[in-house]
């Protein structure tokens, strides 16, 4: 994000949040799945939806503007594009954006958060609200489905057998590496309210046979042992410093000889202000968790010497994160 020069850049910024609200609005009372196949008018929609007429109305007038509806002789339907990401139901469906919704209310709190250095919110991470936790991990499963296959092809799984999946969510990138190499089994480790739904998404994809649980918090309970590959995919943002340097250090412990550790997450410049996403993901770690950010290549890799790991590999993706691989010399495990 550069290049900034004119007022009329600055506004632009300003005001970018009013077309944000206005699909997450619409997303959230469902209008695109209401409005699917079907043509009707502000009053049909406003009586499905529950809500009034005129608001409605304006509301969808301005879906009409960014191009996600139409309207014809005061009927109102989905462009091919809303029909295709935001219905319910359909196979690309964006489901992450109720993830995004709920960003909104802690965004929110940015300048509170900015002045005391935490989140005002609460942690998100630590709250058990069903409907957060749900939403949390449809949108990262959406994410991680499309980048998983590529992951599992830029790490070397020839000598991998068993993975540990920290922090796994729904799976998706353990199903990467088990769909790559089948022989590998996968273990996913999660709270406890989170694993039932990491049940769900496995078994849905067929690979009820290849993944076992275990149920923890990965800051404090044990991993057990035996290990070839430890991935840590969207994890340590989540984490302070020396949580994280703790948490590399309870890897490398539970892995065997010639192990691997693999950081999936954003790797920033030393000055912080590069990737731009990057950037401002710290800013969301820090509207909603205690002590999250991102990091910095030498950060992570004073991580892995502090685990005896000396051999370290930065490899870049192409979906904005990078992959910083360690791996565990067999020397240590004498």
């Amino acid at each position: 994000m550069n290049g900034i020069v004119t007022p009329d850049q600055i506004r632009e910024i300003a005001y970018a949040f009013q077309e944000s609200r206005v699909l997450l609005t619409a997303f959230e009372l469902d209008i695109f799945s209401v409005l699917d196949g079907h043509m009707l008018t502000a009053d049909e929609v406003a009586k499905k939806i529950s809500a009034d007429t005129r608001a409605s109305e304006r509301l969808m007038n301005a879906l009409c503007g960014m191009g996600l509806l139409r309207k014809v002789k005061g009927k109102f339907y989905n462009t091919e594009t809303a029909s295709k990401y935001l219905v319910k139901g359909k196979p690309e469906f964006m489901g992450g954006l109720f993830h995004t919704n709920n960003l909104w209310d802690t965004w929110s709190y940015l300048t509170e958060s900015v002045i005391t250095g935490t989140s005002t919110k609460g942690d998100q991470n630590k709250k058990e609200r069903e409907n957060w936790v749900e939403s949390f991990i449809a949108a990262m499963h959406y994410r991680g489905t499309k980048q998983a296959k590529l992951i599992a092809m830029m790490i070397d799984l020839k000598d991998v057998k068993k993975v540990l999946d920290v922090g796994g969510g729904s799976g998706a990138f353990s199903m990467g590496f088990v769909e790559r190499k089948p022989e590998i089994h996968a273990v996913v480790f999660d709270l406890p309210h989170v694993i039932p739904i990491t049940k769900k998404y496995v078994e849905q994809a067929g690979f009820s046979d290849k993944f076992s649980y275990v149920k923890g918090n990965y800051l404090k309970d044990d991993f057990g042992s035996g290990y070839d590959l430890i991935l840590l995919s969207a994890i340590v943002h989540i984490n302070s410093y020396e949580e994280n340097k703790n948490l590399i250090k309870k890897c490398a412990g539970a892995l065997n000889p010639k192990g691997i550790i693999v950081i999936n997450d954003f790797v920033m410049s030393e000055d912080r202000t590069e990737p731009y996403q990057g950037a401002l993901f710290a800013l969301n770690m820090l509207v909603g968790t205690a002590c999250g950010d991102t990091y910095t290549e030498a950060e992570m890799r004073e991580w892995f010497a502090s685990a005896g790991i000396k051999k370290v590999e930065r490899k870049s993706t192409s979906f904005g994160t990078n992959l910083m691989v360690g791996y565990y010399p067999d020397e240590n495990k004498k």
